[in-house]
Parts: structure tokens; sequence; C-alpha cells
């Protein structure tokens, strides 16, 4: 764990939800189901919220080009959080999967989060945070999952890297969620064992305003507190 200037006395600390107030939070895959539901939870504490997708109407924004990434951050200007709940991997047993699979997984899932952050400083203010997302696969592979895992604990190492680097002026962490409920669900599952991703994205608003940096969070059911 990384100990930095962030902390504070429990006592002074104001609460996650009053440090969130008036925010400027970048939300990237916010039209997926876990990106949906962490702009929502962001939205209802009276955030403004910075919603990017990767086609369609309104901001986009091509993780595996860095380019875009800068181009992003130009037009949105100063910010005070960046969620990236975005990212594609490929899935395919280990003899399937060709140069061009790995490549991909590479340049979106991995080096676009680390492109994010390395974009973002000095486009975040500093004292902000960065909150990546890695998965579940990338401490527990599974079958043909090779691929998905291998980018996921790379990002999971990036950011207990990152976070030493930028100690002191930013916070960094990733959220690896488990099976999504609604994910089983589209796939004909039920939805446990599973995790909402209403309940998901709690974990993601304390990260934004908590005061913890180089953390994996592991977010496979929700909170003991929280009421679905």
């Amino acid at each position: 764990m990384v100990v930095n200037q962030f902390r504070l006395s429990l006592l002074a600390e104001p609460s996650a939800q009053e440090k969130l107030a008036g925010m400027k939070i970048l939300v990237i895959g916010s039209s997926g189901i876990i990106g949906s539901a962490v702009a929502n939870a962001l939205s209802e504490r009276g955030q403004n919220v910075i919603e990017v997708t990767h086609s369609g109407e309104g901001l986009t924004v091509d993780l595996s080009d860095i380019a875009s990434l800068k181009a992003l951050y130009d037009k949105v200007g100063k910010l005070d959080a960046v969620v990236c709940v975005a990212g594609v991997a490929q899935f395919g047993p280990l003899e399937e999967l060709s140069d061009n699979d790995f490549t991909q997984s590479i340049e979106n899932k991995l080096m676009g989060q680390v492109n994010l952050v390395r974009c973002g400083i000095g486009q975040v203010a500093e004292g902000g945070s960065f909150t990546l997302t890695s998965g579940g696969l990338s401490q527990k592979p599974a079958a043909a999952t090779t691929a998905v895992s291998m980018v996921g604990a790379a990002v999971e190492a990036f950011v207990k890297g990152a976070a030493i680097d930028l100690e002191g002026r930013y916070r960094v962490n990733v959220v690896s969620p488990g099976w999504v409920a609604e994910s089983r669900v589209q796939i004909g599952l039920a939805p446990m064992p599973g995790i909402w991703s209403r309940d998901l994205a709690e974990y993601y608003i304390d990260l934004v305003g908590g005061l913890q940096t180089g953390q994996i969070v592991q977010a496979e059911k929700a909170k003991p507190n929280r009421i679905s």
C-alpha cells in the first residue's frame, strides 16, 4: 500500500460524498453496463459528469489511439478525476489467438488505460485521481481467457507502479469486477453469483472520493452496508 500526503486524520476527513461535491469527472465507457451505472451514481451525487463512449453521439474516444486520447483531454479541459470502465481484450483458446488478437488486447485494454493516465497528467488537477478497470480474470483465469487475463493483470501492475511514481500528486487505483449480474442475465444465466452494476458502481465511487492509491479493489459482491 502506498502511503502519501493524501492521508489525513480520520476525524478531519470528510465523507466520500462530501469530497465528491462539485467535482468534474470524466467517465469513459459510460454506455456500457458498468459505465452507465458509475455515471448515474456520480450524477446522483451532484457531480459534473462528462460521459465518453467509443462511438455514437456526444464525446467519443478510441482507447487504442493516443492521439484520440489527447484530443479528448483538449476538448474537456481541466478535470478532477477520470474513471475508465472501457477496454477490449480478446477471448479464445491460446492456440487459436492470433498475433493481432494479442496486439489489439494490449493496445486497447492495457495501453489505452496506461495512456489515459499518461496523457491526463497536467490535465487532471493535482490531488485528483484515475480509477481504472481490470477484471476478475486477471487473478482467476479460466479456459479461453489467456489474453484477457494477461492484460488485466498488467493493468493492475501498472496501477501499483504508477501510484508510486505519482505519489503526492495523483491517486491511481483499479477496480477488478467479478461477474456482473446483468451480463449473466444477457447470456441466459441466473444473475447470482454476480454483482449488480448499481452495487459495483459503489466501489468506483469510494475510490474517486477516497484517499487510497495503488489499490486493486476486488468487486465481486455488494458491500456489506449496501442495500440493493
